[in-house]
């Protein structure tokens, strides 16, 4: 396959009447190159078979699955950080393989499954780290670079952390950390992979009420998560993943119903909702010959 052409093409800016979907698949299918050369398909399944997805400016977008799904193999294609085997996967209607990394990085951020630990750097320097697609090439912090990071640690609760070595900090203290460095990008497209790991339950509120807010500005969001209950109270369309495929998108009503979650995830789940806000919750249930075993 011919290696994409680069270019410096950047979307355009939002608020442009040219701007349309802030990312797209169009029946994208990608795979791993094993070593050697060889990869995990066609003869195997693949992590993402035929995969269409649109998602607008202002959305939040959650992706269930079970795990092996292809959801986070989806959040790299849509970072550009895999390329598709077939289709095209675009950012404001731009090909991703023909965008410089630096353009990407302008553009959209991404926060993955496991962050690597950034060993001897404070958290103020790795959040400053978010702001380097937007400096020179001396990557030199200017002023308003503080002010973004400031911003950023500040709403992602981790400016008493600043100073410290981020090595030195909890699972959950880490994720926080990751989560700032994103914001401080100050992208249009966030892409989230299980970014509530290790949070306790007041800052996975916390998170997506921010995340709320932030799409409510316009940014477009996607988050890969496993837990149906912020999904339902946050999500705008859910998207239901399972061996590769992309089995349903759409309003937490339509898609996230007891026959259609128990398609997907193989297992009962109570389906209720809640009388104080209306949202759907999810229970699972054992199975019905366990508990009469048990009795």
């Amino acid at each position: 396959m011919e290696r994409p052409v680069r270019s410096s093409h950047r979307p355009p800016p939002l608020g442009s009447s040219s701007l349309g979907p802030a990312l797209e698949l169009d029946h994208v299918s990608a795979h791993y190159r094993m070593p050697g050369g060889r990869s995990t398909g066609p003869s195997r399944e693949l992590p993402l078979a035929s995969a269409s997805l649109t998602v607008e400016p202002g959305e939040l977008v959650a992706v269930l699955g079970p795990n092996g799904s292809g959801k986070s193999t989806l959040v790299r294609v849509l970072s550009g950080l895999l390329a598709p085997s077939e289709g095209v996967a675009r950012l404001f209607g731009v090909p991703l393989g023909t965008l410089s990394r630096r353009d990407v990085a302008r553009n959209l951020a991404v926060v993955t499954q496991s962050e690597e630990v950034a060993f001897g750097y404070t958290t103020r320097e790795v959040v400053l780290m978010g702001r380097a697609a937007h400096q020179d090439g001396w990557m030199r912090a200017r002023a308003a670079d503080l002010a973004v990071a400031n911003q950023a640690m500040e709403r992602c609760d981790v400016l008493d952390l600043a100073d410290r070595p981020v090595a030195g900090l909890s699972g959950g203290e880490q994720k926080r950390v990751a989560l700032a460095r994103a914001f401080a990008q100050t992208p249009r497209v966030l892409l989230l992979d299980e970014p509530t790991a290790f949070l306790d339950v007041r800052h996975q509120i916390a998170l997506f009420d921010l995340l709320e807010g932030e799409a409510r500005r316009g940014l477009a969001c996607v988050v890969v998560m496993h837990d149906l209950n912020l999904a339902a109270q946050y999500a705008s369309r859910i998207v239901l993943a399972k061996r590769g495929r992309i089995v349903a998108i759409g309003s937490v009503e339509e898609v996230m119903t007891y026959g259609r979650l128990r398609e997907v995830f193989d297992s009962d789940l109570y389906v209720g909702v809640n009388e104080l806000t209306g949202t759907r919750f999810f229970l699972p249930m054992r199975p019905m010959a366990g508990r009469a075993e048990k009795t």
